[in-house]
């Protein structure tokens, strides 16, 4: 195998977690940048798990990937960013017993405020930031919001889980291959409210309308889709780790060299289907000369738009509610 000799350097935060604990092995593997795409990874976490976080570092010497140049574990958000080309903000605080959606905003707010500003001040200028860590539509929002020097557009927040969920539980409905499934889209938030849309899917270039019943759509597809991962808590017992770090590897994957076609992306908005500026939300994006366009032009039912409205008013009051981080 023929590597290039400039490594692309990689942050991801929450090293020693369940999450980076799948994805960073995908990312040695060369799934994002390329199979002949040398690595430089920064491994950044919190005092307390820095220790976990140099065993995770050992793991990946000991695996030998020919394209890892360099290991750094750090608990410094200066030295985690510095140069860095891309960025995995996986840790997050989780949500506790009793804890409202404001309140864990608010203390997720502390941490993706500074490592906003920390690759404000440090990364490379070609940097792409996908936070993984829920809630990750504002999260992004509030990290954006501290790099006053970087494109917004630069920042976005992880609906791929819940895209690939929606092919995933499809493609059992109909029989098909997920690969045979196209211009699906999940609208809006990564929560409970967001909203999987079969309206424009096609298989095999055809439409898929008339081919499932309504009543499953409405009421099986669209909650099942959306709250997949409480469905694996109740019944793996954990939450999500390997899918959601999967679903990270596509996103960044396809912003550095493209889609096949539609995926959905929590991009900032550009203010089109009457969804704010600037609100980062899951809509339609392809994928190309590493970057993304929004699909625009879509016609929505008045279904769809009740749903879409439900899940950006959700959105709308998560940016209220960290109002004062947002300068």
């Amino acid at each position: 195998m023929s590597v290039s000799t400039s490594p692309v350097r990689v942050t991801v935060t929450g090293a020693a977690g369940n999450i980076a604990y799948s994805l960073l092995w995908r990312i040695a593997a060369g799934d994002v940048f390329g199979h002949d795409t040398p690595v430089s990874l920064r491994l950044l976490e919190i005092p307390v798990a820095a220790t976990a976080a140099e065993g995770v570092a050992m793991e990946l010497l000991d695996s030998a990937f020919p394209l890892v140049k360099e290991i750094t574990v750090t608990d410094q958000a200066t030295e985690a960013f510095d140069g860095a080309n891309a960025a995995f903000l996986v840790g997050a605080k989780p949500r506790g017993k009793g804890m409202e959606r404001a309140d864990l905003l608010a203390e997720n707010g502390k941490i993706f405020g500074p490592q906003g500003a920390a690759i404000n001040d440090h990364a490379a200028d070609d940097i792409r930031v996908l936070v993984v860590g829920n809630p990750a539509n504002t999260n992004a929002l509030i990290a954006a919001n501290a790099a006053k020097d970087v494109p917004a557009e630069r920042f976005h927040g992880m609906m791929r889980l819940d895209h690939n969920r929606a092919l995933s539980q499809l493609a059992g409905k109909l029989g098909c291959d997920t690969t045979d499934i196209e211009n699906m889209v999940v609208w809006g938030n990564h929560s409970a409210s967001q909203f999987p849309d079969l309206s424009y899917v096609t298989v095999g270039g055809e439409s898929i309308e008339g081919k499932y019943e309504q009543s499953w759509y409405t009421d099986e597809f669209i909650p099942r889709v959306a709250k997949r991962g409480a469905e694996i808590i109740e019944v793996r017992g954990k939450s999500s780790a390997a899918s959601a770090a999967s679903a990270a590897i596509d996103h960044m994957h396809d912003w550095v060299q493209g889609s096949r076609g539609w995926a959905t992306g929590a991009v900032p908005s550009d203010g089109s289907y009457g969804i704010d500026e600037g609100l980062v939300c899951g809509v339609p994006t392809v994928w190309k000369d590493g970057g993304y366009e929004i699909v625009l032009g879509l016609e929505l039912n008045d279904f769809q738009k009740q749903r879409l409205e439900a899940t950006v008013k959700e959105l709308r009051d998560e940016r209220a509610a960290v109002a004062h981080l947002l300068g």
